[in-house]
């Protein structure tokens, strides 16, 4: 077989050419640090590389999230924490009131106190992060979540929670309406409302729901006592209605008054609540029992409104007035409690919310270093094993180039005598 010395030439170009090449590839490896800069370098660990780059990417957009999840849920603990220290001072002015120490003048510059507490309330109630979002308005976070109006306040935000995706199955609510917070009171843990008609003639005052069958209790029923007289004695009667049915249930009839004496709010064998009733009503005297979730005791606004009326109603010595004035402030007393409470539980459910935060910080946290830890166990280049290679490299293409030079004076026209 004979081999042409083109043929020679062409092998031995070919193969310093492609030493020159792994040289060349080796030098950039180490001149960069990646070992891995195409996938023509690795197949199968460029294919590892790129999922391994998804899962940081991933990583790293769930971190942001997290970290705008608890910036926002931080904001509104604070902002709760202060709504609930604006009520406990209301509730505490409203106890100032109860005493029966003051007189209307007194009231009055009370009623102003409470005003500017509910102005200080309603400003918490339209909080808004650094970007101009209001924090209570649910989706509508451009909407001013209350304005305020001659007939009370109006809310304008809807009943969604804002959420944030902070893993890979797990979406966290970031926000709560202004509805859950201001509007309204959980039905567990809240005291069943108990006034007085603020139209009554009598001196009767009530005093707070006493639960004594909690298997019985219809705290969830809107009742009402009603005073008349009894038709062949005169004497001073009442009855219990459940204004929960239409038309409305008579619980008790014409039962007779003694005063403070509890009254039983239920039919026969259905009894778990009483309440007390002092003084002396008057026929046509009204009194109302209704749960803590009814409308008119559920909305903080209301309430606080309700309460400043009743100060701002001059007494002038009267006893009739001054019961009226005792009922409207103890049933907001209670409304405020239920709404102190409240607004407790939704922090308590944001506190929590905000240390699932952090711990699934930590967790991505220390996903994100091991996916980079592998990412560069990947792709970084071994130096050690790079230079030892580069010098191996370097001494083949020098053995290389040296014997091609040899072979080049290897000719049979070199033995020919001239």
């Amino acid at each position: 077989m004979r081999i042409a010395t083109s043929q020679l030439y062409s092998s031995s170009v070919a193969t310093m050419e492609n030493q020159q090449s792994q040289l060349l590839q080796t030098q950039q490896q180490i001149s960069t640090g990646v070992s891995l800069s195409t996938p023509a370098d690795n197949p199968l660990g460029a294919a590892q590389a790129v999922q391994l780059s998804a899962t940081s990417a991933t990583l790293t957009q769930y971190a942001s999230n997290q970290n705008m999840a608890l910036s926002s849920l931080q904001l509104e603990d604070s902002t709760l924490g202060s709504v609930t220290t604006t009520l406990q001072a209301i509730s505490q002015q409203i106890q100032s009131a109860i005493n029966g120490s003051l007189n209307d003048a007194d009231r009055q510059a009370l009623a102003k106190q409470l005003q500017g507490e509910r102005s200080q309330l309603f400003t918490l109630a339209n909080t808004t992060d650094g970007q101009g979002n209001y924090l209570f308005s649910g989706f509508k976070s451009t909407s001013q979540v209350f304005t305020d109006a001659t007939g009370g306040v109006t809310y304008n935000g809807d009943l969604g929670q804002r959420m944030v995706q902070v893993g890979g199955s797990r979406q966290i609510a970031v926000s709560d309406t202004g509805a859950a917070v201001f509007l309204s009171v959980s039905a567990v843990g809240s005291q069943v409302v108990a006034g007085g008609s603020m139209q009554n003639m009598g001196t009767g005052t009530i005093s707070g729901v006493t639960v004594t069958d909690p298997t019985q209790a219809t705290n969830g029923h809107p009742l009402s006592i009603q005073f008349g007289t009894d038709a062949t004695s005169g004497a001073l009667t009442y009855s219990v209605i459940d204004n929960s049915t239409n038309p409305t249930t008579t619980l008790a009839s014409n039962q007779p008054y003694t005063d403070g004496s509890p009254i039983d709010l239920g039919a026969a064998g259905k009894i778990g609540m009483n309440v007390t009733i002092s003084g002396t009503p008057v026929a046509g005297d009204t009194f109302s029992v209704t749960p803590a979730i009814a409308p008119q005791n559920s909305s903080v606004f209301s309430t606080i409104d309700s309460v400043i009326a009743a100060l701002q109603t001059p007494v002038n010595g009267s006893p009739a007035a001054g019961a009226n004035l005792t009922n409207a402030l103890q049933s907001g007393l209670t409304a405020i409690g239920n709404s102190i409470s409240n607004v407790v539980t939704i922090q308590a459910s944001v506190g929590g919310r905000e240390q699932e935060v952090k711990a699934l910080q930590t967790v991505t946290s220390t996903n994100s270093l091991q996916v980079t830890s592998n990412l560069s166990d990947l792709t970084s280049t071994d130096m050690t094993a790079a230079i030892a290679q580069y010098t191996q490299l370097s001494n083949a293409l020098t053995a290389s180039q040296k014997s091609f030079a040899a072979t080049q004076n290897l000719s049979l026209f070199q033995y020919i005598n001239p």
